[in-house]
């Protein structure tokens, strides 16, 4: 038996700019997704997800003979697509992936509800690649595409910074979007203020791939706007106060807002409130970090949003 495990991911600064060279803070949170490999009794891949609550909700069978893997049997056409493709761009990276005539159980388990956005592609493409003894992020690029500071989160203990720089031919280096090389550093982001930041789920999921296109569809120079956010995460991490931590969130999303041309979501859906309310990874959906001196859990559920974790309870640090 193997077993591989990832966390989940927030990007608490840089979103859409990460994939300019700004320079983001990311932490693992304390939910993640694990994977099993065990022996089975014929020659094929039986695939098993389940999810938080323990529930089957995904099986599949593969066959992986003459080199190639292909689908047999499914329960949902989309998700076999998928997973066909990481498993398929596994083997391309490692052609000795699955060239065993021995049969395999793989059972994938999920801690958080799959729509909250904390990573359920990435921590599974990076137990697929551990798994496969490949490079996560090539095959991240190779399969959904990104920044890959998800991948760098899905194996962090701690908090870290994550910055995309040209990629150097000359230095045996992970190549990602674009051509670039992640450098990714951990840091002690250990807010004294933490008690007083939340995450509350939007009650929808946000497709990145829909956002980092919208992004790119802005031609605007935005060297500026990549140096500021670069300077707001080094000035988040070294934050003493709650005060000054909240006009940095508000500074953030002004800037974001300015580039993809969208209003902030505190403008847009919570305008009586008193705290201060950041998007997280794409706009639009997923969770926001929230910091406000009082609780606001009764204010987000008289809105509606009933899925609200302070800090120490989302992340890992």
């Amino acid at each position: 038996m193997e077993s591989y495990y990832s966390h989940g991911k927030l990007l608490l600064t840089g979103e859409y700019v990460v994939l300019d060279g700004a320079n983001a803070l990311a932490v693992p949170t304390r939910l993640g997704q694990g994977l099993r490999i065990d022996n089975g009794f014929d020659d094929k891949l039986h695939w098993k997800s389940f999810d938080y609550t323990k529930k089957l909700w995904y099986e599949a069978k593969f066959s992986k003979t003459n080199n190639n893997i292909s689908a047999l049997s499914n329960s949902d056409s989309d998700i076999t697509s998928r997973l066909l493709q990481i498993l398929t761009a596994a083997k391309t990276l490692n052609p000795n992936f699955l060239n065993q005539n021995n049969g395999l159980v793989a059972i994938s388990t999920t801690e958080f509800p799959k729509d909250w956005g904390l990573g359920t592609s990435s921590t599974l493409i990076n137990n697929i690649a551990n798994w496969a003894r490949v490079d996560a992020y090539k095959l991240l690029q190779a399969t959904f595409g990104g920044s890959g500071y998800d991948i760098a989160c899905a194996e962090a203990e701690k908090s870290l910074t994550y910055q995309l720089v040209p990629f150097n031919s000359n230095k045996t280096t992970k190549g990602v979007e674009g051509n670039h090389t992640p450098i990714v550093k951990t840091v002690n982001f250990n807010p004294v203020f933490e008690k007083h930041l939340y995450f509350v789920y939007l009650n929808q999921k946000q497709n990145s791939r829909d956002g980092i296109a919208q992004y790119r569809a802005n031609t605007s120079n935005l060297s500026s706007y990549i140096s500021r956010v670069t300077q707001i995460t080094k000035e988040m991490i070294a934050c003493t106060t709650l005060d000054g931590f909240q006009q940095l969130m508000g500074e953030h999303e002004q800037l974001i807002s300015t580039i993809i041309k969208q209003v902030p979501v505190r403008e847009r859906l919570f305008s009586d409130f008193t705290g201060s309310i950041k998007s997280l990874g794409a706009w639009g959906g997923d969770f926001v970090m929230v910091a406000s001196h009082e609780d606001p859990t009764s204010y987000f559920k008289t809105k509606g949003f009933d899925t609200i974790l302070n800090y120490s309870e989302m992340v890992r640090n």
